[in-house]
């Protein structure tokens, strides 16, 4: 729906050279509700065009919208095959935010949700975020801030993030070329086994402004006794009485997993400071894979397997 208010704020902040304000950072934004004058109706717009960043509002008051660019598109295009997702501050409040498209706005966060600090995605070719101020009477202490992080929603792995699904991940392995390919883009690539399950607990998940839901995972203890490669330090030197690196990594629960001493490539991905699974064949396979690709000259990537 259409409401005639926000399209005049849309309209006046795209037309109103003084509205616009951009922050030197390209990928974070730090601004205050005080400086902006209480008689005008402008929007603020603020670009960012990193692959992750911040945002934090202080004394939030009318309005912002926040444009995320991957830094690989033109600023003008849509990027239908990325997803952004958001995390909120479990102290954020003063705001809630919408999905903004052509003055349509969709509820994606209320403002008492961002207490639970739950993590939200939606396709960037849904729009951009508007972040309105709620009312108030008092706005000293109020702060609006969340993380965001731009995830593809293709690729090796994508499918176990269970941030993306509305639904039921589904569980099916990696192809040969989905495994060659993960061992050359994923944030982290090791050899190792599982040694137990941590916990289960639930990812409070929503894939969508009008679908969510909870997604239960396992995180699971591994200790790798290769480490090719880790976007972050997830995994620490000195797991399992010093015999190599340990961490833990969230996986499905409904994918199941049986400590033991099967060793596999572990792959994935890193958001918010976690690992998440990717493709994960039995090490030994993927030696013969790989071996099999190099002679074919078929590998995308070179990796030391000695």
């Amino acid at each position: 729906m259409l409401w005639p208010w926000v399209a005049h704020w849309i309209t006046t902040a795209l037309l109103c050279r003084a509205a616009a304000q951009y922050s030197s950072d390209q990928c974070s934004w730090r601004g205050s509700g005080l400086s902006h004058e209480s008689h005008r109706r402008d929007v603020e717009q603020i670009y960012l065009r990193c692959s992750q960043g911040s945002l934090e509002w202080l004394y939030p008051t009318g309005a912002i919208i926040v444009n995320l660019r991957p830094n690989t598109e033109p600023s003008s295009g849509s990027s239908p095959g990325v997803h952004a997702c958001i995390k909120p501050r479990t102290d954020s409040q003063g705001a809630q935010v919408y999905l903004e498209w052509a003055g349509d706005l969709r509820l994606l966060l209320g403002e008492r949700e961002q207490a639970q600090g739950t993590v939200h995605c939606f396709s960037l070719a849904e729009g951009s975020l508007f972040v309105e101020a709620v009312a108030q009477t008092d706005i000293s202490r109020r702060i609006t801030a969340f993380q965001y992080e731009l995830v593809p929603s293709q690729g090796p792995g994508a499918h176990m993030y269970p941030y993306l699904h509305p639904g039921i991940v589904p569980c099916k392995p990696c192809s040969d070329e989905e495994v060659l390919m993960a061992v050359c883009t994923s944030d982290f690539v090791g050899s190792g086994v599982i040694r137990g399950v941590a916990k289960s607990s639930p990812s409070s998940a929503s894939s969508s402004p009008t679908t969510s839901g909870n997604n239960d995972h396992s995180s699971v203890v591994v200790t790798l006794s290769r480490l090719f490669r880790q976007k972050s330090g997830v995994f620490a030197w000195g797991g399992a009485r010093g015999r190599g690196w340990s961490g833990r990594v969230n996986i499905p629960l409904q994918c199941g997993v049986r400590p033991g001493g099967d060793e596999y490539l572990l792959t994935g991905s890193v958001h918010y400071g976690e690992a998440w699974l990717g493709c994960a064949p039995h090490y030994k396979d993927f030696l013969k894979l790989y071996s099999t690709a190099q002679e074919a000259g078929t590998n995308p990537c070179e990796m030391d397997t000695d």
